[in-house]
């Protein structure tokens, strides 16, 4: 079976270059490309023979990391068909162990694991040039290969068993945004730091982080000098690689015992946020709070005005004599704390479409989660992009966990305390296909909650806003309890506002109703 399945793969391979003349041109030239590419980047490699220890394991650990975390993210995104799917071996009556076996030992033949093998060797080579010892280089450049395959594995997998059915341009855009999140933040870091010919501490330590990840333990078990240091690493990788084999056996043990959904269900569309929103009446108001918030003007504007309103904060400060590096650290804690403060009516804009809530009998708890869902979705991934870009203009990377936490707790708080004033005391807003700039009368409630809400998120951020400033002008060891502090307050804070709002709901099941028949 072992033999079959690999010369099953290899023809597999071979037949990519089949197909009419333009296509073999386009995969021909691709390949030459790609040799072109992987010789160059051997070459670069093993120039790391002659570098410092300090600088080999910052490029292969920081590298490794970043490849081992593409294999196992790049199946979610791209959604290729899986030509080892074990559904597909499903009518031969294997056993789920030995199948596993056989098809993690498959994927090795492939263009990437191809290419990550002669890198892995070139790393290992450049390793034993280094003074490491060889055993340590080679278990680490195979341990390195064989974390990626599985990965690879279990992400299609997880693609082919759960996302497949349920994929769109809305989920497919969700993982756009995650790495989104990350590269840019890790770019900005990089960019951030003071190369002059050596590397920057600031890079040094966040390699001995990674070491001590599923991602980077790996590739960072020949760098180890302490004792400690290799017995964590190599425990960290054994438990990753024992992780992904217990993972991708009991994946593939599923494929093989669960019959696949009909066609007709797996290829309908039109559904949008709600095929991939969970079926619970929390992920139904989530998609369409979604929808309304992503298509909705009224939102949208609000949307857009925070992020540019915060950045113009910055004029006046600078024109008032505020040093510039302090200056820009402030339109970040103003959009968190806005984007925390722009839920707090949105029961108004449903207008009469919140009767479908009432009218179900959905619990109060449910609402509440769904609504916060699009602000989590928008606000998250523009913060975590804005936090480090910050704090790179500023100049001092210390200060980024205070600005974590003073971020969260504005960002956080707000939306606990919105929740309970959107269902508390709506007021009226612009009707459905009104201008957004088109606000009608309303009495002083409105203007009640949106101070309740920005005055409160201010409070519940007190602390982490004191020890953030002590950090920016004092010891930057404040920025760590500044960290905890506006994280533990935002979930605090947005734990009782949910379950406040929830009862607050339930409660006032007909006078929202009301209130909506009556804007």
């Amino acid at each position: 079976m072992v033999a079959h399945v690999l010369r099953l793969r290899i023809a597999t391979m071979i037949g990519a270059l089949r197909g009419d003349r333009r296509h073999a041109i386009r995969v021909s030239i691709g390949l030459v490309l790609l040799v072109v590419a992987t010789v160059v980047g051997a070459l670069a490699v093993l120039s790391l023979a002659d570098a410092s220890e300090t600088a080999i394991a910052a490029v292969l650990v920081f590298a490794g990391s970043a490849v081992t975390l593409g294999f196992f993210v790049a199946p979610l995104v791209t959604g290729a068909a899986d030509p080892l799917d074990p559904r597909r071996f499903a009518v031969l009556g294997l056993a789920p162990r030995p199948l596993a076996a056989v098809l993690a030992l498959a994927g090795l033949i492939s263009v990437p694991s191809l290419v990550l093998i002669a890198l892995s060797m070139c790393a290992a080579a450049a390793w034993t040039a280094q003074g490491a010892s060889s055993f340590v280089a080679v278990v680490s450049a195979v341990a390195g290969v064989v974390t990626c395959v599985l990965a690879a594995r279990v992400s299609m997998a997880v693609a082919a068993l759960v996302l497949r059915e349920r994929r769109s341009r809305e989920l497919s855009g969700m993982f756009l945004v995650g790495i989104l999140v990350v590269v840019v933040p890790v770019g900005v870091f990089l960019a951030s730091l003071e190369w002059r010919g050596q590397v920057p501490p600031q890079l040094s330590e966040a390699v001995a982080v990674l070491g001590f990840t599923p991602v980077g333990a790996a590739w960072a078990l020949p760098s180890a000098s302490q004792p400690a240091a290799v017995v964590w690493g190599a425990v960290v990788m054994l438990a990753t690689l024992v992780a992904l084999a217990a993972a991708w056996v009991a994946l593939v043990t599923r494929a093989l015992t669960t019959t696949e959904r009909p066609v007709a269900v797996r290829e309908r569309g039109g559904l949008g946020w709600f095929a991939v929103a969970p079926g619970t009446p929390g992920g139904a108001i989530a998609a369409r709070s979604l929808v309304y918030w992503l298509r909705d003007r009224r939102y949208l504007v609000n949307i857009v005005v925070v992020p540019v309103a915060a950045v113009l904060a910055v004029v006046p400060l600078v024109v008032a004599g505020v040093p510039f590096e302090i200056a820009v650290l402030v339109p970040v804690p103003i959009m968190a704390l806005f984007f925390g403060w722009l839920p707090h009516n949105d029961l108004a804009y449903d207008s009469t479409a919140v009767w479908m809530h009432l009218a179900s009998a959905v619990r109060g708890s449910s609402d509440r989660i769904g609504r916060l869902v699009p602000m989590l979705f928008v606000g998250v991934p523009i913060l975590a992009i804005a936090i480090p870009v910050a704090v790179a203009l500023h100049g001092r990377w210390a200060l980024l966990p205070a600005m974590v936490g003073v971020c969260a707790a504005l960002f956080l708080a707000g939306l606990g305390l919105s929740s309970i004033t959107s269902a508390l005391a709506p007021y009226a807003v612009s009707r459905p296909g009104d201008s957004p700039f088109q606000q009608p009368q309303r009495a002083g409630s409105g203007a009640m909650a949106q101070g309740l809400v920005l005055l409160g998120s201010i409070l519940a951020a007190g602390p982490a806003l004191w020890w953030g400033w002590l950090a920016l002008t004092r010891d930057v060891s404040f920025a760590v309890p500044s960290m905890w502090a506006g994280i533990g307050a935002g979930v605090v804070v947005l734990v009782l506002g949910v379950t406040v709002g929830a009862a607050v709901f339930q409660r006032r099941g007909s006078r929202l109703m009301e209130f909506a028949e009556s804007t």
